[in-house]
């Protein structure tokens, strides 16, 4: 994968990041770009002429001076004293997509480093030396500070790696090892490597990449619930939702259709024997609701594409128009609110996963046997998966409370407004876990009741879905342990292969 600094999407960070395989290096533009601001910078130096981060020093410390003969002491000062990160780190995963899209930012060539800085980056990542990044520590101000920094730390030689069978070692024993030497920091490239919103957006875009799977499945599950409680497909006629143009509710609503068929045994039985007139808001409203969180998920998706294509240093170096410009493009505002906004939206979505469930144990909401079991009394059927679901979606609306609102001031007040982006990302990320499991036990109640509507069965890809299902979790006659069932039916949620069984019968779904 050539780093171009411009061309870095959802999909090929996710794929770069999940397969080592996969070798980066820097493009020809790039390496060029990064010269050109290079030879301007060291050229302004040169002259005497004082400019913060190179012969300055950072944050409150801006006015005093360094001289000529201390600059490769200050970067290395600034990335010890950085690396104040704590907490569990990051996978190896997560970093390697930290690493891309800190080379992708400083190959754009407005940083004033030489090109050997990204070539390092992309050495170490090439020949897996991954750096062992804390997850905590950063307020998103001038980026991510001190995540950033122990991913530097790393590349000098003086951090913490990820060795063989996860466990953690000094990077200096895999350096030996496979016979590579550390980057020895020159003028202004310490702060280079630390400035900027690289650990959000790759947290960030990581899992917009799940969400995206997980709101296909959310209509499958959405679907497969609707025919089990013998629901109408009338709300997704393509007149409604051309009534109300949102694009996120045309596309769900076509997505309904085609995994459920424009008819099956089940929904011509409500047809003709259910005097229900409308069903519940949790059937009838998925296109408004699962269509909304699909509209946020494409917003995000272009706000954190956007940022990972973007310079964020400070100060930028212009050398065509003979500037050298301080500015904020450090601040992770933008990506704080995405990341928010993707963590109410992806809530919400869990939520209504959670009310069909709801539905599908209750006898005032269905016809099906109470709690989804044969013989209930003896056995509980799925009186606790439903729980369990109310108690995820619960904990997904106080992680939902927004990050970005909170600001405090940091650096002596000269940082005086914070993004709190990396709390953001972090915050979605766990909400995207949280609502995998409620879908999973969505998926689960819903088979559960497909087959107690037996001899009636659905058709096109529910049907597809369900038959998969059961080849691994079979048909509760009875109590089991159903955390188990939850379990395999996540494994192929995150695998692909539930959703590869629903693109074989209806083609690929829209988002």
């Amino acid at each position: 994968m050539q780093i171009t600094g411009e061309n870095i999407t959802l999909e090929n960070l996710y794929q770069i990041a999940h397969n080592p395989s996969i070798k980066a290096e820097l493009s020809a533009s790039g390496r060029a770009n990064m010269q050109k601001s290079r030879d301007y910078i060291e050229g302004r130096i040169a002259s005497g002429e004082v400019m913060y981060g190179v012969n300055t020093g950072f944050g409150a410390f801006s006015s005093v001076r360094i001289s000529d003969a201390e600059i490769e002491q200050l970067q290395r000062n600034l990335i010890r004293s950085h690396s104040m990160g704590i907490g569990a780190p990051f996978t190896k995963t997560e970093t390697r997509a930290m690493m891309v899209l800190r080379a992708n930012a400083l190959a754009k060539g407005h940083s004033g480093i030489r090109p050997l800085v990204v070539e390092k980056i992309l050495e170490f990542l090439n020949n897996d030396i991954i750096p062992v990044v804390p997850s905590q520590g950063s307020v998103g101000a001038s980026g991510d500070l001190a995540p950033l920094s122990h991913l530097a730390l790393t590349i000098i030689g003086e951090g913490e790696a990820w060795g063989a069978d996860g466990k953690i070692v000094h990077v200096t024993e895999l350096l030996k090892a496979k016979g590579i030497t550390p980057l020895e920091l020159k003028a202004k490239e310490g702060l280079s490597m630390i400035n900027g919103c690289q650990v959000m957006t790759s947290i960030g875009l990581l899992s917009l990449w799940e969400n995206r799977r997980l709101l296909w499945l959310a209509d499958l599950a959405g679907a497969m619930s609707l025919e089990g409680l013998r629901g109408s497909r009338k709300p997704f006629d393509p007149l409604i939702q051309a009534s109300r143009p949102h694009a996120g509710e045309g596309k769900t609503g076509r997505n309904l259709i085609r995994l459920m068929g424009e008819t099956s045994p089940i929904a011509e039985s409500h047809a003709v024997n259910d005097p229900r007139v409308q069903d519940a808001y949790s059937l009838r409203c998925m296109p408004a609701v699962h269509g909304a969180a699909k509209d946020a998920l494409r917003y995000a998706v272009k706000v954190l594409e956007t940022e990972a294509n973007s310079s964020t240093d400070n100060p930028l170096v212009f050398a065509d128009a003979n500037k050298v410009l301080s500015c904020g493009n450090f601040h992770g505002m933008p990506v704080a609110h995405a990341m928010d906004f993707a963590g109410i939206a992806l809530s919400s979505q869990a939520s209504i996963s959670e009310c069909r469930i709801s539905k599908m144990i209750s006898t005032q909401m269905s016809e099906l046997p109470p709690f989804l079991t044969p013989n209930g009394g003896l056995n509980s059927g799925h009186m606790i998966v439903q729980v369990a679901a109310a108690s995820l979606v619960s904990e997904n609306k106080v992680l939902a409370h927004p990050a970005s609102v909170d600001s405090i001031p940091t650096s002596a007040e000269k940082e005086d407004h914070v993004s709190m982006g990396t709390i953001a990302a972090r915050k979605f990320a766990q909400i995207l876990r949280n609502a995998e499991n409620v879908v999973a036990m969505e998926l689960l109640s819903a088979t559960q009741a497909l087959d107690l509507l037996a001899p009636l069965k659905p058709s096109a890809a529910v049907k597809a879905a369900h038959d998969h299902i059961r080849k691994t979790v079979p048909f509760a006659k009875e109590d089991r342990i159903f955390s188990k069932d939850v379990e395999a039916i996540k494994a192929m949620m995150v695998s692909g292969e539930l959703m590869a069984v629903v693109e074989q019968a209806v083609g690929e779904l829209e988002w």
